[in-house]
């Protein structure tokens, strides 16, 4: 036992030669990545003690500012689904140490990696020492900060340690902004251990880290050579992965990442030997509810991320533990059968989940009052006139359609439309008939004319804000000019689609896209997942909550959707098809997830 007033802080977790210690005492951080807003309230407590089965003792959570802050002008909300206190306070209860990683930025393949479009909308410096960005990151922390310090190990909650802003080292070098933040944790009442955290590069690492201030990596292999690089820059500092990346994400078109169970138990054997702490991510991966999935940026081309959070996680994205689990669980020191908590019988590997049925879609679509996708927008209140099709920000639109309006004179004879910089994909109306589809980037269709005016509409859809590098922040919308031929359109109605309207409202025209709507009967709610064989692109209700967007080019073909969102009797799927319907709901009761592919850690 080390005499606390010895160590380096009076936190409940500090070090000395190497080595961590809570309360005195050699301690091993063994934690796991679990996201409130990915898990369905409801279901908090189950996977935090699914965590606490898997041998840790420890779960960190982000914390997306534009999840309680979605509205400039509003207070931040922390009510719900959004009650961060309750989530921390139930790892309290089940005996559990917690880890918070405030930003404001985050990553995590989440829309805008955390960050408020009303506030990327403006002409500030992201992430750094400008006060433009430092202002409003200030009221921000003013509000969350005084909740998290509450919470503290030092006042009997679970907070052992915040992180100081996300992996700073692989987007910038401002270390005025970094100091700021980590003063700005401290003079809100941060009193436990703070730390950066950052990929294992000398780069990196001059980047994101600060002196006197703990530092983390994060990593999927060779924890090794990590621990080595960190010893040589770090006197005394213990070995701590704030990230082992033990599966990965995915994007739309690509294949579904999975990682071996033998190469990812290797690394987490090598992290914690010889005393190492480690956080595993995720280890409950959950799902990119509603429009909240980010997308990454590779050479110009965006790469929008699926639904599913599940990242070949040791507990799945519906609870089930895995032969990883079982696996990491052996490494992490975990002995006998789970536990029986007191007021739950034993967390069973699998989950309940509904019979398998089909046929579920109604194959009426709602009727619609016009032929034409403006007739349930006519009367936008936040409607307005300008030279240019307004972009998502100028609007106050953080996700989902804009519908922008014109009706240019057309002269007989054939010509070409031209969409200039689309982010991310725009359907093409004229007169009420869908002309065709364009985006991302800049695209061309071809338009005949007949001399007279053209009702021109074009529906612009986002697929998810860039959450990471230096394009977090971009704009969505149609941001460059619309042409016919070389003559520039100027004079367009644009309007936000709020989709709780949308819902209620009329579909587009055509044979095309469209809404659909389907029920299905319940006795006891459990688990399920929805898929719609055949049908090409859009997002999908159930009893008006949006499980969030499917997508033909896969790889996920299944939306996993929690029992909680189900009742007794009879349950509503609506679904908003934006290319050709297939006509077909089916409940299953596993998961199809695609295609897979092995990850492979890579360096930028």
């Amino acid at each position: 036992m080390i005499d606390a007033a010895a160590l380096k802080t009076s936190a409940a977790l500090s070090w000395r030669d190497r080595r961590l210690f809570r309360r005195g005492a050699e301690h091993q951080i063994l934690s796991g990545a679990l996201h409130y807003f990915r898990v369905h309230p409801q279901l908090w407590r189950d996977r935090i003690r699914r965590l606490a089965d898997l041998g840790l003792n420890t779960v960190d959570t982000y914390v997306p500012w534009n999840f309680h802050q979605p509205s400039p002008g509003t207070d931040p909300d922390f009510t719900g689904w959004r009650d961060l206190e309750r989530f921390l306070t139930i790892i309290g209860e089940e005996g559990l140490d917690a880890i918070v990683r405030p930003g404001p930025y985050i990553c995590a393949e989440w829309s805008n990696g955390g960050l408020p479009s009303w506030l990327t909308g403006r002409d500030v410096a992201l992430r750094s020492s400008d006060p433009g960005f430092t202002g409003p990151v200030g009221h921000w922390f003013d509000e969350l900060i005084p909740r998290l310090a509450a919470l503290q190990a030092v006042h009997g909650g679970p907070i052992v340690a915040v992180q100081v802003e996300n992996e700073f080292g692989s987007y910038g070098d401002d270390h005025t902004y970094l100091r700021w933040n980590r003063d700005a944790l401290l003079a809100r009442g941060l009193t436990e251990l703070l730390f950066t955290a950052d990929g294992p590069t000398e780069l990196m690492l001059d980047g994101g880290t600060l002196p006197g201030t703990l530092a983390a990596a994060t990593l999927g292999s060779q924890p090794e050579a990590a621990r080595e690089l960190l010893a040589g820059r770090r006197d005394g500092e213990p070995f701590i992965v704030a990230e082992f990346w033990n599966g990965w994400f995915d994007h739309w078109g690509e294949r579904h990442h999975v990682r071996g169970v033998d190469s990812a138990v290797g690394t987490l054997r090598g992290i914690v030997s010889d005393g190492g702490s480690v956080s595993i991510y995720m280890a409950h991966g959950g799902t990119n509810f509603g429009l909240w999935a980010g997308a990454n940026e590779t050479d110009g081309v965006l790469q929008p991320t699926i639904t599913s959070y599940d990242s070949d996680a040791p507990i799945a994205e519906d609870g089930t533990l895995t032969a990883k689990f079982w696996a990491m669980r052996e490494v992490l020191g975990a002995r006998g059968a789970l536990r029986v908590p007191e007021k739950l019988p034993t967390l069973p590997p699998q989950t309940v989940r509904l019979a398998p049925a089909a046929d579920l879609l109604t194959a009426v679509r709602h009727a619609a009052a016009q032929t034409s996708p403006s007739a349930f927008l006519s009367a936008h209140p936040a409607s307005f006139s300008s030279v240019r099709p307004a972009s998502f920000e100028r609007m106050g639109l953080d996700a989902g359609f804009a519908l922008h309006t014109a009706t240019p004179r057309i002269p007989p004879g054939d010509h070409l439309l031209t969409l200039s910089d689309v982010r991310d994909i725009a359907l093409v109306f004229t007169d009420g008939t869908l002309l065709g589809t364009v985006g991302p980037g800049t695209g061309t269709l071809p338009l005949r004319g007949t001399g007279a005016p053209v009702r021109l509409e074009i529906v612009v859809e986002s697929l998810g804000r860039v959450n990471y590098g230096p394009g977090v922040g971009a704009h969505k919308g149609l941001l460059g000019p619309v042409l016919i031929d070389r003559r520039t359109i100027q004079s367009w109605e644009n309007a936000p689609v709020t989709l709780s309207s949308t819902v209620a409202g009329a579909p587009f025209p055509g044979i095309g896209p469209g809404f659909w709507t389907g029920t299905f009967e319940v006795d006891d709610p459990a688990d399920t997942f929805l898929a719609l064989p055949g049908s090409g692109r859009g997002l999908l209700w159930i009893n008006d909550f949006l499980l969030g967007r499917y997508w033909k080019i896969g790889p996920q073909e299944t939306l996993y959707c929690p029992a909680p969102l189900l009742h007794p009797g009879s349950n509503t799927v609506t679904v908003m098809e934006l290319e050709h319907p297939g006509g077909h709901l089916e409940l299953r009761d596993h998961p199809a997830l695609g295609p897979t592919e092995e990850y492979i850690e890579e360096f930028d």
